[in-house]
């Protein structure tokens, strides 16, 4: 079996599926429930990742699925999908389409296939496990820039970070050209297509960024803890914030302010 293309297909008939639901209640009046973590919730997260594990428990029997919206259903070996329904559920259910569904593959902790669609703009960003990073179907590259003083940086929201993350956060934004806020995994998606240059997170989830390492380490960037260790993905591991650069070089130097 060729295991590259065969789970790329299952990956992509995921997107779909997850699509079709999210599109149906996009700009909908929605019930919006509040998790234990004072996260929101809607049907739409919940559908379309209930409609991506049965595809996977028939395309793909055991393997493993890590989610956000239910419990872990455990594997038979080393592959593991993580499916994030809806990436941004505030931007969502808010009618902004910066949110995104995200699709991740690993094998024995590491990622090597992920997608993350966005079904309302329909774009696609896909890294294959042959090394490619595309957007719909287009060849995508990060930035060459270097310059940490020209750098935009994003990030989602200062609340998810602890005290000692907020000034190391501070003292990157003090040290780029340009800081914004809010756009979720889009703004890791715009790094991987060459837009933005740096982006950084506190508090995330396995299922929040398993998707953006090959994406954007496929187009050329670099992905790490705030340590500069590589993000492993085994369901015992509580990772605790991401630093996602758009070249090596330019992570040497974000990681260096970072941690002061």
């Amino acid at each position: 079996m060729d295991e590259s293309g065969s789970y790329l297909a299952i990956a992509h008939r995921l997107a779909d599926a997850a699509g079709e639901i999210i599109r149906t209640y996009f700009r909908t009046e929605l019930n919006i429930e509040t998790k234990a973590d004072e996260s929101p919730v809607t049907m739409a997260d919940r559908e379309a990742e209930r409609a991506m594990r049965a595809i996977i428990e028939a395309e793909a029997p055991g393997h493993g699925i890590r989610g956000e919206e239910f419990p872990e259903l455990a594997g038979d070996g080393e592959w593991y999908w993580y499916l994030d329904p809806i990436d941004g559920t505030k931007l969502f259910i808010s009618g902004i389409p910066l949110f995104g569904t995200l699709i991740a593959l690993a094998w024995d902790g590491a990622p090597v296939l992920s997608i993350m669609d966005q079904p309302i703009t329909r774009e696609r960003w896909v890294g294959a496990m042959d090394g490619t990073a595309s957007l719909n179907g287009q060849s995508i590259a990060t930035t060459k820039n270097e310059d940490l003083s020209r750098a935009k940086l994003f990030t989602t929201d200062m609340s998810y970070y602890s005290s000692d993350q907020v000034a190391g956060f501070e003292r990157l934004s003090e040290a780029t050209g340009l800081t914004r806020m809010g756009a979720d995994c889009y703004a890791f998606a715009m790094l991987a297509t060459g837009f933005v240059d740096i982006v950084t997170e506190g508090n995330v989830h396995e299922w929040d960024v398993a998707t953006h390492v090959p994406i954007i380490e496929n187009a050329g960037g670099v992905v790490t803890d705030w340590n500069g260790s590589h993000l492993r993905f085994d369901g015992q591991i509580e990772i605790d914030n991401i630093l996602a650069a758009a070249n090596p070089a330019l992570h040497a130097k974000a990681l260096a302010v970072l941690r002061g």
